[in-house]
């Protein structure tokens, strides 16, 4: 949630950032016309109330039929301060349930546009010429079945569409990634976490996840609970309402759990195989900061990115998302995406966020003020240091081998008992 000082002081700038995001600007007009009336409402309020307590004196000594008089008043001023109360509430929640509907002011130099206007910052490695080998690339699906990696057949009997199971060297090679992630956000600083995949509303809004995207979530509607589809959301609570210390630097969680998305909307897109799926495994990373460090925070958690990318030896690129593809919480967002041979294509396997001060808002994070008295809210940044589906498909695809076998980047090895290729 934005801060309603600084839409009511500069509301042209939230209107740019909407209008950058392909979203209503006069979502900002909805917001200020429900906040001027609750103010008038809550003013007049506050008025009726000090006239009743006023009243209350004059009662207490009027006699006869000037106290009948003055109680007739007070009835009806009591009926006026109700309705006013009642007024100021309504306008209350008109404007909080439409500061909701506004996205992130995003931040200067993000690409206006929709989903194909982003910037690629750089492109690292270069895509295999298997023409050159001789071969033509199968698909991470025909690897993975003839590897007896991956079985999406009985994945959608036991579960339905885009349930898979991962077995033998896939299962393995799940395991590895997630080591890995543990292994260099470790050493990179972050505490390592387990957190619980199930959520209180109160979180799941908090973070921004029931505004324009409820329906791609799931719900336990008998524990009114719901099953997160990142660790992002957990993590995002995990300090509410509480006031940090952040005088020793940000706080750094990194947590693995299993992760929930519908995919609705995604109605024919990447049907074949383990690249959209409803549940999977990923690593995320979360940083508590200062509004101050945010930018700082961000181009580390980018960093640690590609240095996972690096160590899976992928070739990918950076890029600058643009504002209409940002989603709500997001004031800057970069993806790496990575090359997917049978495609022809980059995909996107990891993405950073500087939420700024959206969620901890929300989530009433602060911590003591350093440049003077009381409180003030944090920011909050998080980034994917690795998805189990999404990097095996470029795993398999980039590292295929001419006799179906598939490279293991030396960084893997550890944590696949020293293997340098995977066979059946």
């Amino acid at each position: 949630m934005l801060d309603l000082r600084d839409l009511r002081d500069d509301p042209d700038r939230v209107r740019q950032s909407q209008v950058a995001r392909g979203e209503d600007p006069s979502a900002v007009d909805a917001v200020l016309s429900a906040d001027e009336r609750h103010r008038s409402a809550l003013s007049a309020f506050e008025s009726a109330r000090a006239e009743q307590k006023t009243f209350g004196k004059r009662v207490a000594q009027a006699q006869g039929e000037e106290k009948q008089a003055l109680l007739a008043e007070v009835k009806d001023l009591s009926t006026r301060v109700k309705q006013l109360e009642a007024e100021a509430a309504a306008a209350a929640q008109e404007r909080d349930t439409a500061m909701r509907r506004i996205g992130n002011v995003i931040v200067d130099g993000v690409p206006v546009g929709g989903e194909d206007d982003f910037v690629v910052l750089e492109e690292v490695g270069t895509p295999r010429d298997f023409a050159a080998e001789g071969f033509e690339p199968k698909d991470h699906l025909e690897l993975g079945e003839a590897l007896g990696a991956i079985d999406m057949a009985r994945g959608a009997k036991v579960s339905g569409a885009r349930f898979y199971f991962l077995t033998g060297v896939g299962a393995l090679l799940d395991h590895a990634l997630m080591a890995l992630a543990r292994e260099i956000t470790v050493e990179e600083g972050f505490v390592p976490v387990v957190p619980p995949t199930l959520v209180r509303p109160e979180t799941m809004a908090g973070a921004g996840f029931l505004d324009a995207h409820a329906d791609e979530v799931y719900r336990l509607e008998a524990d009114d609970l719901f099953l997160t589809g990142t660790s992002e959301v957990a993590l995002a609570g995990l300090h509410a309402e509480e006031i940090l210390d952040l005088s020793g630097g940000p706080l750094r969680y990194a947590a693995t759990s299993t992760c929930y998305r519908r995919e609705a909307g995604s109605y024919g897109k990447d049907t074949k195989g383990i690249f959209r799926v409803h549940q999977f495994q990923k690593t995320e990373m979360f940083v508590y900061c200062r509004v101050e460090d945010a930018e700082a925070e961000h181009a580390n958690l980018l960093r640690v990115e590609r240095r996972i990318l690096d160590a899976l030896e992928l070739p990918y690129r950076v890029i600058d998302v643009a504002a209409g593809d940002l989603g709500g919480p997001a004031a800057r967002k970069y993806d790496c995406e990575a090359w997917v041979p049978t495609q022809g294509r980059y995909r996107e396997l990891t993405s950073t966020s500087n939420c700024t001060t959206f969620q901890a808002r929300r989530l009433g994070v602060r911590e003591r003020d350093p440049h003077g008295s009381g409180t003030r809210v944090v920011a909050t940044l998080n980034g994917t240091a690795v998805t189990n589906t999404r990097p095996i498909v470029a795993l398999l695809e980039n590292h295929q081998q001419a006799d179906g076998s598939v490279h293991v980047p030396a960084a893997l090895r550890p944590f696949l008992g020293g293997r340098e290729r995977l066979t059946r």
